[in-house]
């Protein structure tokens, strides 16, 4: 391990701070998908505090990861992290060294695709498969969200027997909106987002409200990558059957709620309209056909509301158009006894506005309180918890993206 290696830390007073906000709108100024446009405003920090107090020391533990996306425990010192570039890493926890893990597949990488997010088999080591999404490509050059799993052999540091078990079809001419956050639901299923791929035809004609392609939709899938038998469309002819929910943009976070098993996503909106949502079996978020959003570069709404049809499940929380949104990345809850404040909350990495942001959940009832991280104007890609600790790892999304781990003060 070099210098450059060795953990930094530093330590932090973090005070539960309002936002600023009012009602369900975020208050960043306003920003393009993903950051590719603005500056904006952190959110204002105030010690007027309901909602618990956390002091933590942040532990640098890498910088030689390039792009990370996705982060995946296989037990409290080890994590899998994957770079976009098509890398797939082991950190050790401990000692902050990295191992390159051979047998990962081609992937492509530009735009939004590449080696996306990683999960482990929930009975990991026996078996011992790891899951991976990715973009790739088709003869004729156009591109689709793909997902295979391998066999980790940690000591030999390979992936053996890789295969690919699913390609969310059509294949399209696009570089963006593969979606691709992977999880395994409480039933023991696979659970993968797929991006609408960016068409704009928006209206009742788009991919996202086809049910006979599988863009803008979230997957269910066996362990093996074959259909289960009770997934929701299975006896409609003119739906594909490894869909579970659609009418989807493009969801980059998922994780499910440790308490009551449901499936809850984070996800891009167009300007602004971000949303996060509990999600259902067969059950349509509204994409583009109810949505908060306006079009890019415009103040024109891209649709109604969600609330003002009654065929579309709403988001819990949203951000609509004119409050700066919130670009959605990697979710998950928190459920260590390391921050007993945060217990139950739920976590999601912001992009464009460069903090990790807090939710305190009650059953449907989201709120948003305490921006962390603001002052290191990161891109919060990933946001882990550490199975034993509790601790929060936060991967940013940087050419030498630090992977960074919140401990108690």
């Amino acid at each position: 391990m070099t210098a450059s290696d060795r953990l930094h830390r530093r330590a932090f007073l973090k005070l539960s701070t309002a936002t600023g906000c009012i009602g369900v709108a975020g208050c960043l100024e306003s920003r393009g998908e993903n950051g590719e446009s603005g500056d904006g405003e952190q959110p204002e920090q105030s010690a007027d505090d309901e909602h618990g107090t956390a002091a933590f020391e942040l532990d640098e533990l890498t910088r030689t990861v390039s792009y990370p996306w996705g982060m995946a425990f296989l037990d409290e010192s080890a994590l899998l992290v994957t770079e976009k570039a098509g890398g797939l890493k082991l950190l050790d926890t401990e000692a902050g060294a990295v191992e390159s893990i051979d047998g990962t597949p081609e992937v492509y990488d530009a735009g939004q695709g590449g080696l996306l997010d990683v999960a482990v088999h929930p009975d990991f080591p026996d078996p011992s498969w790891i899951y991976l999404t990715y973009a790739a490509r088709n003869d004729a050059g156009e591109t689709a969200t793909h997902l295979g799993r391998g066999r980790l052999d940690r000591e030999g540091g390979t992936l053996g027997a890789f295969e690919q078990i699913h390609v969310a079809e059509p294949y399209v001419d696009s570089t963006g909106h593969y979606g691709s956050r992977v999880v395994f639901g409480e039933d023991g299923m696979v659970y993968m987002t797929v991006g609408d791929r960016q068409f704009k035809n928006f209206g009742p004609d788009h991919v996202a409200q086809d049910r006979t392609n599988e863009l803008g939709t979230t997957l269910r899938l066996e362990p093996d990558g074959t259909i289960p038998e009770d997934n929701p469309f299975v006896d409609d002819p003119d739906t594909v059957d490894s869909i579970f929910s659609y009418g989807h943009r493009n969801a980059q976070g998922m994780t499910v709620h440790p308490e009551t098993g449901a499936l809850w996503q984070s996800e891009h909106g167009e300007r602004d309209g971000d949303e996060i949502n509990i999600v259902e079996a067969g059950e349509n978020y509204g994409w583009p056909i109810a949505d908060e959003a306006c079009e890019y570069g415009t103040d024109e709404r891209v649709a109604v509301g969600h609330a003002e049809r009654d065929d579309v499940t709403a988001p819990v929380y949203y951000w609509e158009c004119g409050s700066g949104g919130f670009p959605p990345a990697g979710t998950t809850f928190y459920d260590g006894a390391a921050f007993p404040a945060w217990q139950g909350d739920l976590f999601v990495g912001n992009l464009a506005g460069s903090y990790l942001g807090r939710f305190t959940v009650d059953g449907r009832d989201v709120t948003e309180v305490d921006p962390l991280l603001a002052e290191e104007n990161w891109r919060i890609r990933d946001v882990a918890v550490a199975p034993d600790s509790g601790h929060l790892y936060v991967a940013v999304d940087t050419a030498e993206g630090p992977i960074v781990r919140l401990t108690p003060e």
